[in-house]
């Protein structure tokens, strides 16, 4: 809501109202590949995107079936980091898995 605000030459003024915008989401895809294990998906879906095992499972084996599995939805300075260390950590392990970012 807008408020009147009287200026100093005895004017009306009125305020301008800030509105604040939500951030826009942006989704976390790992990609399918011949050479990461199972294993190493469920690692990085416990350890970087704090998925429960159970979940992780399902989550790695819609990504084996699919080719392409959603890990999480965050905002984007938060999704920028989590693929950094998603391709951090695959390359630590010497697998080429793929991880991307995409807007919601």
């Amino acid at each position: 809501m807008t408020k009147p605000k009287q200026d100093l030459d005895g004017e009306l003024a009125v305020e301008d109202q800030i509105r604040t915008e939500k951030p826009k989401l942006y989704k976390v895809l790992l990609h399918n590949d011949n050479f990461s294990t199972m294993e190493f998906v469920v690692h990085v879906l416990i350890s970087i995107f704090n998925h429960s095992e159970n979940s992780a499972i399902e989550i790695m084996l819609h990504i084996h079936h699919n080719g392409l599995g959603l890990a999480g939805i965050y905002s984007y300075e938060i999704a920028e980091t989590k693929v950094s260390k998603v391709k951090a950590l695959a390359k630590e392990a010497q697998y080429p898995l793929l991880c991307t970012l995409e807007p919601e």
